[in-house]
């Protein structure tokens, strides 16, 4: 059995994993939200995000306020949230969201290393520092990405 990729889908044989199942699709199109109040900075995130094979679209906020309303609206799979920011910080909106949408994976970015621990005490799934290269920041996307759960994995069962 062998993997084939039709047109960005890539299609996993799974009986061995599965025998009720002919094939898993593993979908390679994740939809991201950049959150910062700095404009420069999400203009920096998102020409970086351009760049990774997985990003279908990628939409921005500026505080945590329109990053709860952006992820109703627009579904994305995984958000990657400043600290610091004004009308609601970076880590409220991780705490509100993990309540609202437990299955959206959550980066959060900040030059300051000590933001980590209150980072993962809110359940991000990730905390990156802004001063690390931008190549580990996509090691980092693609790591969290790989842990979603997409709605067909859990669809299949023998009847």
């Amino acid at each position: 059995m062998t993997a084939r990729q039709d047109s960005g889908i890539l299609r996993v044989p799974s009986r061995a994993i599965n025998p009720c199942i002919s094939e898993v699709t593993l979908v390679k199109s994740i939809r991201l939200l950049i959150v910062d109040d700095q404009p420069r900075a999400r203009q920096s995130l998102k020409a970086l995000l351009a760049t990774w094979p997985q990003a279908q679209e990628i939409r921005e906020a500026a505080n945590g306020k329109q990053a709860i309303a952006l992820v109703e609206e627009f579904q994305p799979d995984v958000v990657l949230m400043d600290v610091r920011m004004p009308e609601m910080d970076g880590l409220e909106a991780a705490r509100l969201i993990k309540v609202a949408q437990p299955r959206v994976k959550i980066i959060m970015l900040s030059m300051y290393t000590e933001y980590a621990a209150d980072a993962m005490a809110v359940e991000a799934d990730a905390f990156f520092s802004k001063g690390a290269p931008p190549e580990q920041l996509l090691d980092t996307l693609t790591e969290v990405a790989s842990h979603l759960k997409k709605d067909s994995d859990s669809a299949a069962a023998c009847g």
